[in-house]
């Protein structure tokens, strides 16, 4: 499946021709159209979640689409903590998904008593 596009003959504004691209999610090759986020080009493809919380596995996508949120994140061409409805998709990228595990929570140990000396 690819982005949805009116064929510019039943397009009433008669915008010029766009150029296809072509980016790589996890792997599989997704179509979409220059000029797209990388979210507009993942979610022209069908793919509505392309990551999961840390704390339950709950599916998350876009939410905000505004860059406001954190939901969208994947790794473009290697940099990690991208916003996908933030950065513009260019041929080529290689978009990997990105699971976080929870931190694990280290316990301190308890005081220990300081025995008085001002008695």
């Amino acid at each position: 499946m690819t982005s949805f596009r009116l064929p510019p003959c039943d397009d009433p504004v008669r915008p010029a021709e766009v150029p296809g691209i072509r980016i790589a999610l996890d792997g599989r090759t997704v179509e979409g159209v220059d000029g797209q986020s990388i979210a507009g080009v993942i979610l022209g493809s069908g793919i509505l979640a392309w990551r999961t919380t840390s704390k339950n596995a709950r599916p998350r996508g876009v939410f905000c689409g505004i860059g406001v949120c954190f939901d969208c994140l994947v790794e473009v061409n290697g940099a990690r903590d991208v916003r996908a409805c933030q950065r513009r998709a260019r041929d080529g990228d290689v978009v990997t998904t990105q699971y976080d595990e929870l931190p694990v929570r280290v316990r301190a140990a308890p005081f220990e008593e300081v025995p008085d000396d001002r008695a």
